[in-house]
């Protein structure tokens, strides 16, 4: 298989094992329709081994570690089991280790397929394939998304409660040793990650570099729709979830600018480029090309001038029918006539709620370089079934749309 790619399963009963040359750590999630477990009992690895439908399977270090689910013991309302890998030894990435799930029937053990993700660094955990329910019938995904953060990140994403080791003491000259590290004993009721994977780690940090992956927004914890409107800075992101749950409607992306110090007219042009978890360029929509996925994106057209209050250019995003193929979308501006950036004042994105009006998030292009090009903003779909929006505010040498393809992608 190859990564987004998918197959039907012939049989209610399979099992994903994970192998690599080294041992590695294998976990599975039990998944609602908003990508979230129910409960910590959801997550299913060696120190919580069983739950409804899904099992944790050890090698005991001659084979390699497995989730068995058993869709038809599922229970209502779980519509996903995601597996994931991380390497057993402490801070150990998969930069030189191609890991390889293969799924299996869980009764024969015939091989139904296998993936080996590709690309892979810095990486210290993977989603690696996910078992999901699809028009009343079971199916496997190739995945491959990476995280820098180890398992305690995907957890986290996916709604469970990671504990952090508490720190040892410092030790003083007349005191006694200072205790270690507090972790859960194996029999502990209450999951909690071994400490050798979640110390010194920041929960909810965003996917490594193997898929496309927003940066870390700014400040601590990330930040949602649930306050309001979001005014967000060079390289911050946001969240697209709004009272716990992500927001999949139609929404608008809004982009404006005006000439500078009384200028000529300017003519810029709004597009948005769509790639796949590979960074692999799927479509693009602009002026000449005013609908891209089967109508998910549409543009309003061109605007020739910049003049007049408002957005100049408008592209419609229906998030919920967007491709699963389709991963990160870069929303970029260009100067067709080749004039410059730093000839434009008051460029902005914004995203609105397509059917109230109501703007969400507004990204200010607050500098400008002589450049003809500039990638505003991207959104990019987390495993997790949310949306993320980030500032990008990156220029780059491009009179047109097809110029921006190649540095939006290195730049998800």
């Amino acid at each position: 298989m190859t990564p987004g790619s998918n197959i039907p399963l012939p049989t209610a009963r399979v099992a994903v094992d994970v192998a690599a040359p080294v041992r590695l750590d294998v976990s599975g999630l039990l998944l609602t329709a908003d990508g979230k477990v129910r409960s910590d009992d959801d997550f299913i690895f060696y120190n919580q081994p069983a739950g409804p439908g899904v099992s944790y399977r050890s090698g005991g270090g001659t084979a390699p570690d497995a989730i068995v689910v058993d869709t038809g013991a599922l229970p209502p309302g779980i519509e996903r089991v995601v597996v994931t890998a991380s390497p057993d030894a402490a801070g150990q990435t998969f930069q030189g280790i191609e890991p390889t799930a293969t799924v299996r029937g869980a009764d024969d053990n015939g091989v139904i397929a296998s993936f080996t993700p590709p690309k892979l660094g810095s990486e210290t955990a993977l989603v690696v394939v996910e078992v999901y329910l699809r028009n009343g019938a079971w199916k496997v995904r190739a995945v491959g998304q990476g995280y820098a953060n180890g398992l305690a990140g995907i957890a986290t994403d996916f709604g469970v409660s990671v504990e952090e080791p508490a720190p040892a003491a410092a030790p003083t000259p007349a005191a006694a040793p200072a205790p270690q590290a507090a972790a859960a004993p194996p029999s502990a009721p209450t999951p909690s990650y071994d400490p050798r994977v979640t110390a010194a780690q920041t929960p909810a940090a965003p996917p490594a570099a193997g898929a496309p992956a927003a940066p870390a927004s700014a400040g601590s914890g990330k930040i949602n729709l649930d306050k309001g409107r979001v005014s967000l800075q060079k390289n911050q992101t946001v969240s697209l979830v709004k009272g716990g749950k992500p927001l999949l409607s139609q929404v608008k992306m809004g982009l404006g600018w005006e000439p500078a110090f009384r200028g000529k007219d300017i003519d810029l042009d709004a597009s948005v480029i769509a790639y796949d978890s590979n960074r692999k360029h799927i479509d693009s929509c602009y002026f000449g090309k005013l609908s891209i996925l089967n109508g998910a994106i549409k543009h309003s057209g061109d605007n020739l001038t910049g003049e007049g209050a408002g957005d100049d250019e408008v592209i419609v995003v229906d998030l919920g029918r967007i491709p699963t193929e389709a991963m990160g979308l870069v929303f970029t501006v260009n100067s067709f006539t080749g004039q410059k950036f730093s000839e434009v004042a008051k460029a902005y994105c914004r995203l609105l709620d397509a059917a109230t009006g109501e703007e969400l998030v507004r990204f200010d292009l607050t500098g400008a370089e002589p450049q003809t090009g500039v990638m505003m903003a991207k959104l990019v779909r987390q495993y997790s079934g949310e949306w993320e929006m980030t500032g990008m505010g990156n220029f780059v040498k491009s009179r047109t749309v097809r110029g921006m393809v190649k540095p939006a992608a290195q730049a998800l």
